[in-house]
C-alpha cells in the first residue's frame, strides 16, 4: 500500500513538473547513478514528456561519470562517487552536454551493501543545475530502509529539486531592519529661522 501511494505521488509530482516546464518552455536532462534511470522513467511515463525531456544519463561506474558527464578523476579520487562534489559535477556535466535548461543528478548508496566509514547505506547526494547558473545540492540520509525505498524516495527528491529550479529564482527578502526603519516616524526638524525667532527677547 505504501509503495502504491509513493508511486501515485511521484506520478503527480512528475506531471506537475512537466506542466510547469512546458508552460515556461524549459527542457531538462537527468544524470543518475543509484536510481538507474528511475527519474527519467517517471517523467517519460507521462504522455507528451518529449517536449521537455531531452535525455537521461545512467552513469553507474566511475568511468561512465568521467566519460559521459565530465566528472574529474581527481574529484572521484578525493571525495568519492557519493559526494556533493561528484553530484554537482554530474548535474553541470549533464546540463552542458545536453544543452538543456535544467539538469538533476543522483548518486548514493541504495544498499544493502556498499557502505563505507562515514557513508552509510541510505546516503544519497543530489544536485540540480540551471542554465542561468543556479545550482542546488541536497544530502539525504534515508537509512537502511531497503534498496527499493531508497531509490523511490530519491526520485521524489530529484523531482522536487527540478521543480524548485523550474519555478525560477525567488525574489530576495528585504531585511527586517530595513523594513522596520520605514515604519518609524521621522523627527520633524525646525528650521534655523524659526528657531531664531523663538530665541529673540521681547522688545521693551
Amino acid at each position: 500500500m505504501t509503495s502504491e501511494r509513493q508511486i501515485g505521488s511521484t506520478s503527480a509530482l512528475a506531471r506537475s513538473l512537466l506542466d510547469l516546464c512546458r508552460s515556461r518552455r524549459l527542457t531538462m536532462a537527468t544524470a543518475e547513478s543509484c536510481t538507474g534511470g528511475l527519474v527519467a522513467g517517471a517523467l517519460t511515463d507521462i504522455p507528451g514528456s518529449s517536449v521537455v525531456i531531452d535525455r537521461g544519463f545512467i552513469t553507474y561506474s566511475h568511468d561512465a561519470k568521467r566519460t559521459m558527464l565530465g566528472v574529474s578523476a581527481t574529484t572521484l579520487a578525493t571525495f568519492g562517487a557519493v559526494s556533493k562534489e561528484t553530484a554537482t559535477q554530474m548535474a553541470v556535466g549533464a546540463l552542458e552536454r545536453a544543452g538543456v535548461d535544467l539538469a538533476v543528478s543522483i548518486t548514493g548508496i541504495a544498499g544493502p551493501g556498499g557502505a563505507t566509514p562515514g557513508k552509510p547505506v541510505g546516503l544519497v547526494h543530489f544536485a540540480a543545475a540551471a542554465r542561468d547558473g543556479r545550482i542546488i545540492h541536497r544530502e539525504q540520509r534515508f537509512g537502511a530502509i531497503g534498496r527499493r525505498a531508497v531509490r523511490e524516495r530519491s526520485v521524489v527528491e530529484a523531482l522536487r529539486m527540478l521543480m524548485e529550479l523550474a519555478r525560477g529564482p525567488q525574489a530576495a527578502k528585504k531585511p527586517v531592519r530595513e523594513a522596520a526603519s520605514r515604519l518609524r516616524p521621522r523627527a520633524v526638524r525646525t528650521s534655523r529661522r524659526h528657531a531664531a525667532k523663538r530665541r529673540r527677547p521681547p522688545r521693551g
